[in-house]
């Protein structure tokens, strides 16, 4: 007797657990759907596209590896070409990038008066859209009538032709997106790793005699190692997919000297209609950024330190 009236409580709770599960998977049906749809399905499709010649309008024709023969060997010029561009790119980009969002952030941790204007300054070139924020600097750095042509010719100094050279062309890209990314989300999240250094660390490391320099290099970018590293990671995926302020300002140009790997897949994709080596090119790009991200998490251990697991030590 006493065993069936426990099993009825069982039974309810197993119900419940039942229907609580089938609501959760209703709620979450139409992210599921969207995702097997429009990420995974095509990712999957675009893999089998990659073994294949397909022009869209024509049958597809079975090219077993031939797509990725052409990539990594010399019948196709730009695809190494675009590789070096890119890298020369993120070299230049990321440290920049990464010191800059930093040193704002410390400026602002710092509590000095006018410290939301100088947070709200920093933040608004993020809210401008990247077609916008190419065109105004494609103006601004016209070899003839641009803006800042004009002032360095204000105080005697010869302008570069910036994007109409090729030796300037891709640091004028560089400019643009330090200009457009280093008072945003980078920085914001510096901030909150600064804020998140307890003081007593500092107070410790000033009656020890150490500097502020001592403060930062042993007690700050410690314990500030993680959102580095998250930033670091983040920043060198967004640097290999630059392609939005290529393809506006110069078009890969001048003489391909910003002609970036994401550039050179549009172009085989939507330009030549080669949808199965495009497919493949983006195969091959996923693998890098997979290799690079796994290789980054393995040499992690080595310089970042998280506060809980030293404390569960």
């Amino acid at each position: 007797m006493a065993a069936t009236i426990a099993a009825v409580p069982r039974r309810r709770i197993s119900r419940r657990r039942l229907r609580d599960a089938v609501e959760g998977y209703l709620y979450i049906s139409p992210w599921i759907l969207g995702f097997l749809l429009f990420t995974f399905g095509p990712m999957i499709a675009s893999l089998v596209l990659s073994f294949f010649h397909w022009s869209v309008l024509g049958t597809p024709r079975f090219a077993g590896l031939e797509n990725y023969v052409t990539a990594l060997t010399a019948r196709d010029p730009l695809y190494w070409h675009a590789w070096e561009r890119t890298w020369i790119y993120a070299l230049l980009f990321i440290p920049t990038g990464l010191t800059i969002s930093l040193l704002l952030a410390a400026m602002l941790n710092q509590r000095l008066k006018g410290t939301t204007v100088f947070r709200t300054l920093f933040f608004i070139p993020t809210l401008v859209p990247v077609v916008a924020s190419a065109l105004l600097w494609r103006w601004m750095l016209q070899p003839d009538v641009g803006l800042i042509n004009y002032l360095l010719w204000e105080i005697r100094i010869p302008g570069p032709r910036w994007m109409a050279s090729v030796e300037w062309a891709l640091p004028s890209l560089i400019l643009i997106s330090l200009w457009a990314s280093v008072g945003g989300s980078r920085m914001i999240i510096f901030l909150a790793g600064l804020q998140g250094v307890p003081e007593e660390l500092y107070d410790a490391a000033s009656i020890d005699g150490a500097n502020w320099w001592d403060r930062f290099r042993n007690v700050t970018l410690p314990m500030i190692s993680p959102t580095i590293f998250f930033n670091l990671v983040l920043g060198i995926i967004g640097a290999l997919r630059v392609f939005s302020i290529s393809f506006v300002a110069t078009d890969g140009g001048p003489a391909y000297a910003t002609w970036f790997y994401m550039l050179h897949l549009y172009d085989s994709a939507f330009q030549n209609f080669l949808m199965g080596y495009a497919s493949a090119l983006a195969w091959m790009f996923f693998i890098v950024v997979l290799v690079l991200t796994m290789i980054q998490f393995k040499l992690s251990g080595g310089w970042v330190f998280y506060a809980g697991e030293e404390q569960k030590g």
